[in-house]
């Protein structure tokens, strides 16, 4: 029997709103929190979203965390 903490998990964040802007590869990972640009726009394009989840797939950096992405 497998138990919760047994299960490699990782739990992607976007950014509080998803645009349909270009993939450009550059964007800033976080932690446990929304994040935010200087100006306070919380955004992230739906391309540049999928670029960071297939990096989590293929790094593993995030293993058993919550982590968010954002411009």
């Amino acid at each position: 029997l497998r138990t919760v903490s047994d299960v490699d998990w990782s739990y992607a964040t976007p950014a509080k709103n998803f645009t349909n802007g270009k993939r450009t590869g550059e964007f800033r990972i976080g932690g446990d929190a929304l994040m935010e640009d200087d100006r306070g726009r919380s955004r992230i394009s739906r391309a540049d979203f999928a670029v960071a989840l297939i990096d989590e797939a293929e790094k593993a950096e995030h293993v058993q965390q919550r982590f968010s992405v954002a411009y």
